[in-house]
């Protein structure tokens, strides 16, 4: 039986719920992924924080003003009189810190770091939507697929109950063979059941990444070809590994951070006071300098753990490098098995059901053989052809799943 001919009634029906619903093909399942979805909306708001907070980040501090009396004697006969001594002024004047050039250069570089970080996140969500819409389609593809070849295979084997209840009736037919049409029936009803839980399960699964429910898959499935070597060379640029990358990085630029904490910081101040007319005005310039002595106890600990955590971030990237291998060969060993298991399926036997069922109906037509047989093989059939679309699946999806995870090509 070819599942592909045959099928008007059902796919009628499937033309009456696509009316109804949205139908999607693959690519624009996958072009719907990047629109409005919250988790990228999220990363790209993150990215551009990080981007306006770089901008500012080795610019000088604020400066500061001061104002006050200074040298207002408290005691004697010039005592609260802010005209009586020389020193005696209101002052007004404003600092200016100058951190030392390389921790400006320094923060500018962990504020750059992470842009990157937050970059290379929103990269990694991006694989990991793509890829679950990805599957998500694929899922609904065949199990709408697997659900119009198990409604033609009922449509074609209830046509055989009449002629069943007529060979009982005339006794040409023994009536345990009402039955076991019955149980035929019930398998594939049976089979047919749970394959619309798996077409609902889809549906809701990839409405997450489309802008409207109950969606229709139309169009052609992606192919479960690939090319290993490809594959693998592109693995360095996997977004874990630019993840981890980025990761390093910002370690890297805490370390240059804490070690500029060593060298001094500079400061300039100027303030103007205002004294008595006998006296005159007066204008103070000062500058300063920090002086990071006590290094052991301040400035090298904090260096030892930024180090330490960049020596961190560096076991961490080649943990997550050998971790992305491995799994990388697992999906692949899975996606070369479910391949072969595809193939052996409907290259061999698949024609061996369908010659069981050509042999049954000939022995039928030639009286050497009752209707349950012919019933039993066509059955058989039809429970082999939905094997096979479901062995098909799992190879799609495992190629869809190492296109989309690994390869560097997505859209």
């Amino acid at each position: 039986m070819d599942w592909r001919i045959g099928l008007l009634p059902f796919s009628a029906l499937l033309s009456a719920q696509a009316a109804q619903a949205q139908s999607v093909g693959y690519e624009e399942a996958l072009a719907s992924v990047r629109v409005e979805q919250p988790a990228l909306e999220a990363g790209a708001l993150r990215v551009q924080s990080r981007r306006e907070a770089a901008e500012a980040a080795d610019e000088l501090p604020d400066p500061r003003v001061r104002a006050g009396v200074m040298n207002l004697p408290v005691s004697g006969p010039a005592a609260f009189e802010l005209d009586r001594q020389l020193p005696t002024q209101v002052a007004i004047g404003i600092e200016q810190e100058i951190p030392n050039l390389a921790r400006r250069r320094a923060k500018f570089g962990v504020a750059s770091s992470e842009v990157r970080l937050a970059e290379a996140r929103l990269g990694v969500t991006d694989r990991d939507l793509l890829a679950d819409a990805g599957t998500a389609w694929v899922r609904l593809y065949y199990a709408q697929a697997r659900i119009e070849l198990a409604h033609a295979a009922l449509d074609e084997l209830r046509a055989f109950v009449p002629a069943a209840n007529s060979a009982v009736a005339s006794g040409s037919a023994r009536p345990a063979e009402s039955l076991a049409i019955r149980r035929e029936l019930l398998g594939i009803e049976d089979a047919a059941t749970s394959i619309e839980a798996e077409r609902e399960t889809a549906q809701a699964q990839l409405s997450r990444y489309i802008p409207f429910p109950d969606p229709v898959a139309l169009g052609e499935a992606p192919t479960a070809a690939l090319d290993e070597n490809q594959l693998r060379f592109e693995l360095e640029e996997n977004p874990e590994l630019i993840l981890a990358d980025a990761e390093q990085d910002r370690a890297e630029a805490g370390v240059a951070l804490a070690r500029a904490e060593k060298r001094p910081d500079f400061g300039v101040s100027v303030t103007y006071g205002r004294r008595d007319q006998a006296f005159g005005d007066a204008v103070s310039v000062m500058g300063s300098i920090t002086l990071p002595i006590f290094t052991d106890r301040r400035q090298n600990p904090r260096i030892a753990a930024a180090e330490a955590d960049a020596a961190a971030a560096l076991a961490d990237r080649e943990d997550r490098r050998r971790a992305l291998v491995a799994d990388f060969e697992a999906d692949l060993a899975t996606w070369r098995s479910t391949t072969r298991q595809w193939r052996r399926a409907r290259d061999e036997l698949l024609p061996l059901a369908r010659d069981r069922v050509e042999l049954e109906t000939a022995s039928f037509a030639a009286g050497r053989a009752d209707l349950v047989d012919v019933i039993a093989a066509k059955s058989a059939l039809a429970l082999l052809e939905l094997e096979i679309l479901e062995r098909e699946q799992a190879a799609v999806q495992a190629a869809v799943k190492l296109q989309l995870t690994y390869g560097e090509g997505r859209p």
